[in-house]
Parts: structure tokens; C-alpha cells; sequence
């Protein structure tokens, strides 16, 4: 039986899970998330837990148990505290700034770059080289990091780039050149 799968999921107070069949509904004090999952699988709530249950040990079923109980998890995290991810700008004049909700950011390029949050995602900024994404969905805030990421990703020889918080970038070491050779 699947480790992930067979782990209850504790509902904190002051979040309502509706389940309709396949479809869960999830309503808590910073939101409202929706999901059909899988019709195969068997998802209860009893005493305040959330159980799912796979019909047979079928290897489509095994990889679907685990990842129908996360995708809950993350809902029920999501409505009650939610999720963030962080930013940091390395480089020399590099500075992200606010405005209004969009965020614009300077990177090396002619131009800068103005980021549009999607809905249901703030964009925030902790100084000048520190960028927040907030929201109660994780995959929303996962990809909205990752396209602001993918807008100046970090450079492997000079280290310069949008990097997540905590990242280590291998660096490369350049060209020997003409440093230290003789004639």
C-alpha cells in the first residue's frame, strides 16, 4: 500500500470539506479551492479526517492513491495558512519593484519586464532584490515563481539570474585564457 496514500489528512478548525462523489470542495479562512479527482478512487471524511482509499492494487491505482491524498493535503493547507515561495535577484543593478499589484522587474535588459499576477496569487517585494509569490493554490504559486524565474534564469558562469531562495548554482569555471601560461 502506498506510504503517501494511506496517511490521513487532519482538517484544522475553521475549514469545511465537501465531497460530491469525485469532486472536493475545500472552504477555509483564506479561500476556496475545487477539484474533481479520480472516479476510481474513494475519498471520505470522517471525524475530521480525510481518508483515501484505492479500490485494488492495480499499479495505475497504487500511483494515483498517493497523489489524489496530496493534491488534497495541499488543498487543505492552501485555505488555512497557504503557500509562498521566494525570490532573489543577483546582479549588478538588478531590483525588482511594485506597481500597483504587478510587478516590475530590472534584469539586464533594454527594458524591464512587468509581471501581471494571475488570480488568486500575490506578488510582493522584500526589498530590492527579494521577490514573494503568495497564494492558497501550491501549483499555481509553483508556476508563477518559475515563469518569473524563467525570465532571467541564473547565469552557470557569473552566478547573475532570478534564483529561488536557498538555491545552489553550480558555477562553471570560464575560460583559462592566457592567465598563467608561458611563452
Amino acid at each position: 500500500m502506498s506510504r503517501v496514500g494511506r496517511r490521513p489528512i487532519a482538517v484544522p478548525p475553521g475549514v469545511e470539506v465537501l465531497i460530491e462523489g469525485s469532486r472536493v470542495a475545500v472552504k477555509g479562512p483564506r479561500g476556496e479551492l475545487a477539484r474533481s479527482f479520480f472516479p476510481d478512487l474513494s475519498i471520505s471524511l470522517n471525524d475530521g479526517v480525510i481518508t483515501v482509499s484505492r479500490p485494488t492494487d492495480s499499479r495505475i491505482h497504487r500511483s494515483r492513491h498517493g497523489l489524489t491524498r496530496s493534491l488534497l493535503a495541499n488543498m487543505v493547507e492552501g485555505v488555512s495558512s497557504g503557500f509562498q515561495k521566494n525570490l532573489e535577484l543577483q546582479g549588478v543593478g538588478y531590483r525588482a519593484q511594485q506597481s500597483g499589484d504587478n510587478l516590475v522587474i530590472q534584469v539586464g535588459y533594454s527594458k524591464p519586464v512587468e509581471i501581471a499576477p494571475p488570480e488568486g496569487i500575490t506578488l510582493g517585494i522584500d526589498g530590492p532584490t527579494r521577490i514573494m509569490v503568495s497564494g492558497i493554490d501550491k501549483e499555481r504559486v509553483g508556476e508563477v515563481a518559475a515563469e518569473i524565474r524563467g525570465v532571467r534564469p541564473p547565469d552557470r558562469y557569473l552566478g547573475k539570474g532570478i534564483r529561488y531562495s536557498g538555491e545552489v548554482v553550480r558555477r562553471k569555471a570560464g575560460k583559462a585564457g592566457k592567465v598563467g601560461r608561458k611563452k
